[in-house]
């Protein structure tokens, strides 16, 4: 149940405030100074323009479903990596602590978070920097302390004082707050001011979100009524806009019901749906697991439900922000009960009273001396009471651990030398393979590096950027070093990746080609063509082509006496993506041809190729043809590989 609320909660973002507007000046007796005044304020508007514009998209973000909302986070986090504006720095901040909280880097996440702080210039970017932070440290899904709580409640009267939309962002946290608290009706209250103050409160995402919490609060107060009320507005609602992870919600919320009213079976059956559906894609959580144990449980099957309830336990170690909760241990108690097996009974009990002094402490922490003396004083005299008991069931115990602890400690001993040593060899093993791998991918980065612009190319252009300088040719000088700069840059940044998308790779093509075509004036003209391809959707190892171009520049057009022409095309055929660099230049000869199957470039290439596609049994390659075998002019060249989409 908790699981389902943080669940619901932790998928909230900011809201959008209105844009301040910038009052006239008084007229100056100067017009000049006038102008200047109204340039300043035009600014300010544009400043403000754009930093609404992002918490207006941070907003309808909170309409996503969480596929959706991962892909945009994703997306706005690389648009704003790359901007240079200095307005933009906050909200790459946020999209990148965004980014890594979705990863689960939550420790990092909250110290990106804190690099948006204005220093009280900007009031709204600090209200949703203090909302990032706070509900990051309220994730854990266990009880929330006393300072924590002072300082949500300080934020939420802030938000009220000022005005802001961000404000129902801090009721929705309260609300999450003190659900986690064990305190349903106040969660219940917030829970309604937050649905209330949503912007987007009729959008279907929105809705099925508030009945979802709705159910949760309703089966904290014990509201059988209301659970079934807001079960089947959740069921229409996740039918009508075909949402299966909701739709599978209402399983679980289901057999909650079931179970109240003593349908075991039923109860069981639908658990089973929620968890299977979670298992599949890959969504499990701790109260799925608690609630399929306990359903086991109640159809009389505690071996089932003690195999839940440590699995549960497992899942929830595997969260180092969490903190453990002892549902699993009281499950485990009554399931050992129902079998007879006292001691481990015990063990769960001892376990699930100090997770529960745990959570009293967090709650109230300046209680923690005086609920510690008294949770060791209640121990004592619970174990005074409980000693007789615990004498005869010792016994019986003693007595059978006598005869399995030899046996299964060999047995223990030995299959877990035998997995150490298949563990040991198959770590080596992949080691090794990785190890290979890459240091043939370090060895063809730097062989890519060596001919992608070689030393002669970058001497020759900056020669031709001095001699447009000497002769006074300013403007083409600045466009040329412009263009030059842009190449650069992107052999820089791309060369760092495996893949980028394909209007990268066109876009470094057309800076370097047209580099070579003010460096070679008047020698060549080229085309690029990509036949119904979605660019930004289609991947691409980087500077896979320009070495080919560079050949059909340096060798075939600098020699001919008639203008060159170069055309560069992209098309598909059989989830294949084809390349075609197809040049009229001077050609090779039948020895030249050869040489030129063996150059650098064609064998990076051909490296390249394995270790990205052939190496996991993909078809890749490429073929050079010589036109003048065909009474042509120039070389054409065909590069195959896979389509790999984004």
């Amino acid at each position: 149940m908790l699981f389902q609320l943080v669940q619901t909660f932790k998928s909230i973002k900011i809201k959008s405030i209105l844009p301040v507007f910038i009052s006239l000046s008084l007229l100056c007796t100067s017009a000049c100074k006038q102008e200047k005044k109204l340039q300043n304020q035009d600014n300010a508007q544009a400043q403000n323009r754009s930093n609404t514009d992002y918490r207006e998209q941070i907003i309808a973000m909170d309409t996503l479903p969480p596929n959706e909302y991962k892909k945009a986070v994703y997306r706005a986090d690389s648009l704003l990596n790359l901007s240079a504006n200095k307005t933009d720095a906050p909200f790459g901040y946020y999209f990148r602590a965004r980014r890594l909280a979705l990863e689960k880097q939550s420790d990092t996440a909250r110290a990106i978070y804190k690099l948006m702080d204005s220093k009280g210039k900007n009031t709204e970017t600090d209200l949703l920097m203090d909302y990032s932070i706070l509900s990051s440290q309220t994730n854990g899904g266990a009880a929330v302390g006393a300072t924590l709580m002072k300082q949500t409640l300080a934020k939420i009267e802030k938000a009220e004082q000022l005005k802001s939309k961000t404000t129902y962002l801090f009721y929705d946290l309260l609300a999450k707050v003190y659900y986690q608290n064990d305190n349903p009706k106040d969660a219940l209250s917030y829970a309604t001011r937050y649905y209330n103050s949503h912007p987007y409160q009729k959008h279907r995402v929105i809705k099925q979100r508030y009945f979802d919490i709705s159910f949760l609060l309703a089966t904290k107060m014990g509201d059988f009524n209301k659970m079934i009320f807001y079960n089947n507005k959740a069921r229409t609602l996740a039918t009508s806009i075909n949402d299966s992870l909701a739709l599978a919600r209402t399983y679980d919320n289901e057999a909650q019901i079931y179970d109240r009213q003593g349908q075991f079976g039923k109860s069981l059956a639908c658990s089973k749906i929620y968890f299977e559906y979670l298992k599949k894609t890959n969504n499990l959580n701790d109260i799925a697991y608690n609630n399929l144990a306990t359903s086991f449980e109640h159809n009389q099957m505690p071996d089932s439900a003690i195999y839940y309830y440590r699995q549960g336990i497992a899942f929830e170690k595997k969260n180092p922000t969490g903190r453990r909760k002892n549902m699993f241990y009281n499950g485990l108690i009554s399931a050992y009960k129902s079998k007879r097996a006292y001691a481990e009974a015990l063990e769960a009990a001892d376990s699930a009273y100090s997770m529960e002094i745990r959570d009293i402490a967090a709650i109230d922490a300046v209680k923690i001396a005086e609920l510690h003396e008294k949770y060791q004083a209640e121990k004592k005299d619970r174990n005074i009471t409980e000693l007789n008991s615990r004498n005869d069931l010792y016994q019986k115990i003693i007595t059978q651990q006598r005869w399995t602890l030899a046996l299964a400690f060999f047995v223990f001993l030995g299959v877990l030398s035998f997995l150490f040593i298949i563990y040991r060899q198959q770590r080596l093993k992949g080691r090794n393979i990785l190890l290979a791998s890459e240091n043939k991918r370090l060895n063809i980065e730097q062989k890519l590096l060596q001919v992608q612009l070689n030393p002669h190319f970058i001497f020759n252009a900056i020669a031709n950027l001095q001699g447009l300088i000497s002769s006074g040719d300013s403007k083409e000088a600045v466009r040329y070093l412009s263009t030059f700069s842009k190449l650069l840059r992107n052999v820089l940044e791309q060369n760092t990746k495996e893949f980028i998308e394909l209007d990268e790779e066109i876009a470094s093509l057309h800076n370097y080609l047209q580099l070579q075509q003010m460096r070679f004036a008047g020698l060549f003209d080229y085309q690029i063509t990509a036949n119904h391809l979605q660019l930004e959707n289609v991947l691409i190892p980087p500077m896979l082509i320009q070495p080919f171009v560079e050949n059909a520049i340096e060798h075939g057009f600098r020699n001919i006496a008639y203008h060159g022409s170069l055309a560069i095309t992209f098309a598909t055929a059989h989830n294949q993506l084809l390349i075609t660099v197809d040049d009229n230049g001077c050609g090779v000869s039948a020895k030249a041809a050869v040489q030129t199957k063996k150059s650098l470039a064609q064998v990076i290439l051909k490296e390249r190729l394995d270790v990205l596609f052939n190496s996991a049994s993909q078809q890749a390659g490429f073929e050079l043809e010589d036109k003048s075998d065909q009474g042509g002019r120039g070389v054409r060249i065909i590069i195959n590989i896979p389509l790999v989409k984004d």
